[in-house]
């Protein structure tokens, strides 16, 4: 009989802790910003917000030199705020949501855009575009309730290429926990990054990535050349 594999959980760091937070489920929003819907070539009005996800194992921390993916010439990024959980809930209330929400962080929701746009040509699943290895980089959870207003920014090699304010999101963090939670059980460990300003954009071997939210700490990753 062959050997039974052995995997671990995927886990992110917590500031201020040895501790490491275990990573059930990632789900993302999309279309969160009206000035990304738009450079999308989408009509910003108000619509329930709607989910993609991506494996658990594709969380990688800051301060790494990532391979560029394969498959791909054009790596996006996407600056985030990513909300982590630690209670279960369905139908969980507006009013309720908060008491759900462990920590917060700055992520990035790496996306292959050209293999992106032949789904939705093709009336087909993104997975292969969202749910790559290492798309998901996620910096140290700062714990408690994140801020509803603050810049987010991301630069590349220095140079701001997205900036934007968490005021500006569509659909409140609240108000997202609450909805996905009539689509799911949520659970403790599961990650929802919440969308992303306007300016994404291509992502070339060799260049540095800093993702920022302000009062968080920053997330940094570099690709090979």
């Amino acid at each position: 009989m062959p050997t039974v594999p052995q995997l671990s959980v995927p886990t992110i760091a917590i500031s201020g802790s040895e501790q490491r937070f275990p990573v059930r489920r990632i789900y993302c929003v999309g279309r969160n910003y009206a000035d990304h819907a738009r450079e999308m070539g989408h009509d910003p009005r108000r619509e329930l917000p709607f989910f993609f996800g991506k494996p658990a194992d594709t969380v990688v921390g800051g301060g790494r030199v990532l391979p560029y993916p394969p498959r791909t010439t054009e790596l996006h990024h996407e600056v985030e705020l990513v909300v982590a959980l630690h209670q279960r809930g369905v139908n969980v209330g507006i009013t309720d949501a908060a008491s759900m929400i462990f920590g917060h962080a700055v992520g990035i929701d790496l996306t292959r855009r050209d293999l992106q746009a032949e789904a939705k040509k093709s009336g087909r699943p993104w997975d292969m575009a969202k749910g790559f290895d290492n798309s998901a980089p996620i910096g140290a959870l700062t714990l408690g309730i994140p801020p509803t207003s603050g810049a987010i920014s991301l630069s590349i090699d220095g140079e701001v290429r997205q900036r934007g304010d968490l005021k500006d999101m569509i659909w409140s963090v609240a108000e997202i926990i609450a909805t996905l939670s009539t689509y799911v059980e949520l659970a403790p460990g599961d990650l929802i990054f919440t969308g992303t300003p306007a300016g994404v954009g291509p992502i070339k071997g060799g260049e540095s990535l800093r993702g920022m939210i302000a009062g968080i700490e920053p997330i940094e990753i570099t690709f090979e050349e």
